[in-house]
């Protein structure tokens, strides 16, 4: 696998940029000498960097849930470098709480910028990428899309829902040159914990967040986001990248004990799986 990790000149669009994983990836794009077009809803925080890097950063006001406002982003970013080579669709909220806590307003709120936020992108940048025959999407999701645990349900089921979109989007835009990777990190010490929202407790539950908040505390493993950066990089700079990508350790084996205890379950119901299947003829027209 050849990779590029110097001077390459591309052209970056990446959502939710000024702060955590996207100020991380802004910046290891930027020192690679690269464009970054840096869209969040915040601006502020990029004041340094916009001082720092000159005509190299574009720094946009952007909430990726307004389709209309993304897709003048993507036009503005276009008219600026004339191309974009990689994108990362970083936006992203998380509410804890059981699933029978969740309001209707908490749980279209999760999926309205976990997923239909990357929807919105993919769909702005698409024309662009097809166009120039190139490019990368960079779909960041989770360790929460491996599957479903207690409290982050809906968390968990953006992610799903970005994963299964991005599937078939990589196909789709396969046959155009333009590339897609799903990201799933593990922890990393960014404030999407301290600025999660959280559900209105139903006291029924209280004892299994206790024993939830005691498995967190003893195997939490948290990492500086400039190792996600750094792998990203890496990522980008691949002839044949993957279409999903693991960091960190905590990740990498979460997946394949997951991955195991489906074919393990899959395996034991493999008589009635396929009892219930058997060809038939069509049935008559009504």
């Amino acid at each position: 696998m050849r990779t590029t990790t110097a001077g390459s000149g591309r052209v970056w669009f990446i959502t939710g940029a000024g702060r955590g994983l996207g100020r991380a990836f802004t910046q290891a794009a930027l020192g690679n000498g690269d464009r970054v077009v840096a869209a969040t809803r915040t601006v502020a925080p990029l004041d340094d960097l916009a001082a720092e890097n000159g005509d190299r950063l574009l720094v946009l006001p952007l909430d990726v849930t307004d389709r209309a406002a993304v897709f003048a982003a993507v036009d503005r970013a276009t008219e600026r470098f004339g191309r974009l080579d990689v994108v990362v669709n970083n936006a992203g909220i998380m509410s804890m709480g059981m699933i029978e806590e969740f309001t209707e307003a908490e749980a279209r709120a999760q999926m309205e910028t976990n997923f239909f936020g990357a929807l919105w992108v993919s769909q702005a940048v698409l024309p662009c990428l097809r166009a120039q025959g190139s490019g990368h999407i960079v779909q960041i999701s989770s360790i929460g899309a491996l599957g479903g645990f207690a409290t982050t349900g809906l968390y968990s089921a953006s992610k799903f829902a970005l994963e299964g979109m991005s599937e078939a989007l990589a196909m789709e835009a396969a046959r155009f040159g333009v590339k897609l990777t799903i990201v799933e990190p593990g922890g990393y010490w960014t404030d999407l914990y301290t600025s999660m929202t959280a559900t209105t407790p139903i006291p029924d539950y209280a004892p299994l967040r206790a024993e939830l908040e005691k498995q967190w505390a003893e195997g939490s493993v948290d990492s500086d986001p400039r190792l996600a950066a750094e792998a990203v990089l890496k990522l980008v700079g691949s002839d044949e990248p993957p279409l999903r990508l693991l960091l960190g350790g905590m990740a990498y084996d979460l997946a394949f004990a997951v991955s195991r205890q489906r074919m393990e379950t899959w395996a034991r119901w493999e008589e009635v799986s396929r009892a219930a299947e058997h060809a038939v003829p069509a049935p008559p027209a009504r």
